[in-house]
């Protein structure tokens, strides 16, 4: 079966069949997107879903920090990058196309800059080579900000964290989590985490049990082996919102997002040096934060909220 084409331009969606060669066998399939509309979508689908707190959404952007608007005319095409298997922010779609938090946000860009774009999905491992070779202009594949990466990449402002969440059953459920809390208490995380890491300094009188996966974690406080468990909070609410917690769990306090353990944030990476790209993707997240739209495209995806 051949991957799919679609073309989006001026509220109508035109889909066609393409073959691609051997020399692109890494590319699962390609997207483009235009910069025009098809918000109707995005909002449409967000209705569905229950409005949590108002700390449930993450804010990159200061009102006060309006950026600058760049000459988009410049702009002709953006050819966007992305994983092909990380659900639920790069996946293939039931109609063979690209899918995901990560698509749905370029897609907005692209109509925000009013410019055609196209997405296509590679293995991660060969995201940043494809960039140095020009076979894409941005990487959109939850690209975490790291000295590594930066030498390699310029990055856009982040557009969302991966924090770090304590999770208990439900019966064990704190609202607030400090050290003092945890006093004597069994709290697990994967074996040379971050995470772990992050207990060992903070956590000083918590009594640590490490864990080789998050299969065994996970179970781990299923079995009450550990009263809280300790790790990324993304994975965490997709799995105490789907059916392998058996609803046993919940989250405890709320993220922790220390640089130094968890990273810079997520964002765009695109080629050094390409001033006017990143520039015009962060005047356009600025936008779409701006107009509630992220808003809308984050609560589509995350029920329950990493925050």
């Amino acid at each position: 079966m051949q991957p799919r084409i679609a073309t989006f331009f001026n509220r109508n969606l035109l889909i066609a069949r393409s073959a691609i060669c051997v020399a692109a066998v890494a590319m699962a399939c390609c997207l483009i997107l235009p910069g025009l509309n098809g918000a109707a979508l995005a909002q449409s689908a967000a209705t569905t879903v229950t409005q949590p707190g108002p700390q449930a959404v993450p804010g990159f952007w200061d009102p006060r920090r309006r950026p600058d608007r760049p000459d988009l005319s410049k702009l002709t095409v953006i050819r966007f990058l992305t994983e092909t298997d990380y659900p639920p922010f790069n996946f293939t779609g039931p109609d063979g196309n690209p899918a995901g938090f990560n698509v749905d946000l370029a897609r907005l860009l692209c109509e925000e800059i009013k410019v055609t774009c196209t997405v296509q999905m590679r293995r991660f491992e060969t995201l940043l080579d494809a960039i140095a070779s020009n076979r894409g202009d941005a990487i959109i594949a939850s690209l975490a900000v790291t000295p590594q990466t930066r030498a390699r990449l310029d990055f856009t402002d982040p557009y969302y964290r991966a924090p770090a969440r304590f999770v208990a059953r439900k019966d064990a459920v704190l609202a607030e989590v400090r050290p003092e809390y945890l006093e004597g208490k069994k709290v697990g995380a994967i074996s040379g985490s971050s995470h772990e890491a992050y207990l060992k300094a903070m956590f000083t009188d918590a009594e640590l049990r490490p864990y080789a996966n998050d299969d065994a974690l996970r179970a781990g406080l299923r079995r009450g082996e550990v009263d809280f468990i300790f790790g990324d909070a993304i994975s965490l609410a997709f799995w105490i919102n789907g059916t392998d917690s058996e609803a046993c769990c919940a989250f405890s306090g709320g993220p922790f997002v220390e640089s130094r353990y968890f990273g810079e944030g997520i964002g765009i990476g695109v080629r050094k040096g390409n001033d006017l790209l990143r520039q015009s993707l962060n005047w356009a997240l600025f936008r779409l934060w701006e107009k509630g739209r992220y808003t809308d495209l984050w609560l589509k995806y995350f029920s329950v909220s990493p925050f």
